[in-house]
């Protein structure tokens, strides 16, 4: 078993646990239910494809390892970066209108609007207690730090969030205004989980803030590959629609570029919301 491999089976072991303290009692048991089905553990099409590459937390567990440190102890710091990111997405289902996530349906389609923002809810109290396991293997200021870093990335989402929904109804957007709001709802949380992997390796503070720059250029350049698959990814490959982008309006990168170039698609965009069969 390659290293990356152990980190995703202990990763993965640990989210597991971390789910099922969401049910104080018998009564709670469809949340969980609920949240496993999110997570990919449960339902139709569970398994691999349905729960994500968990790419976060593994760049965390690596740059831990590569920082110095024990990947193990760091764990705590990985699942709730992982939670954080579900939450996003529960989240940005519903605010998108998006009926498919990973190729099945998503929790509010299943559950209804309401409960899909309570789990999401949920999960942003359990992330931070799961954060706070951290004390079992770090001084009490390498998990405030943790803490800070983490909070930051939360902030960061939401902001990057606001200007997604708030730039649907706008005409001004240009393509420099694009680099903010990606900023904050994708590249925040990755350069938090390079960030937060260097803290919880023993990295001083010129190698966290590098380790923070790679993840959040990173991040950048997974919107943009995102976007491009918005428009013109293969739906079977992707396990999401190819026009909720268009049909939502979204100011994704191309779109903003194709507005910039005044031609046709200008043009049409201007006379108001594209329909199904345009796209």
């Amino acid at each position: 078993m390659t290293l990356s491999e152990q980190m995703l089976t202990a990763l993965e072991e640990t989210l597991q646990a971390r789910i099922r303290a969401l049910a104080a009692d018998e009564r709670h048991i469809p949340l969980v239910e609920m949240a496993e089905y999110h997570m990919g553990w449960r339902g139709e099409g569970a398994g691999p494809k349905a729960r994500g590459k968990r790419l976060r937390p593994l760049f965390t567990l690596l740059v831990t390892d590569a920082s110095g440190g024990e990947w193990e102890h760091a764990l705590p710091a990985a699942a709730a970066l992982e939670i954080i990111h579900n939450l996003s997405l529960i989240h940005d289902d519903i605010e998108d209108n998006s009926d498919k996530r990973r190729g099945r349906l998503t929790v509010w389609k299943i559950w209804g609007i309401s409960q899909a923002i309570n789990l999401g809810d949920a999960f942003f109290g359990l992330a931070n207690q799961t954060l706070l396991a951290l004390e079992t293997w770090h001084p009490a200021e390498r998990v405030l730090a943790a803490s800070c870093i983490f909070q930051k990335a939360c902030l960061g989402l939401t902001q990057g969030q606001y200007l997604d929904i708030d730039y649907e109804t706008r005409a001004d957007v240009r393509p420099d205004d694009y680099w903010p709001m990606i900023g904050g709802k994708t590249a925040a949380l990755l350069a938090a989980c390079t960030e937060m992997g260097a803290l919880l390796g023993g990295a001083d503070e010129s190698r966290r803030a590098a380790y923070h720059e790679f993840g959040r250029t990173l991040g950048l350049a997974f919107q943009v590959q995102d976007d491009i698959l918005g428009i013109w990814g293969d739906e079977a490959l992707t396990g999401k629609s190819a026009a909720s982008d268009l049909l939502e309006g979204k100011k994704s990168l191309p779109v903003l570029y194709g507005l910039q170039q005044k031609g046709a698609f200008y043009r049409r965009w201007q006379q108001g919301s594209l329909q199904p069969d345009e796209v």
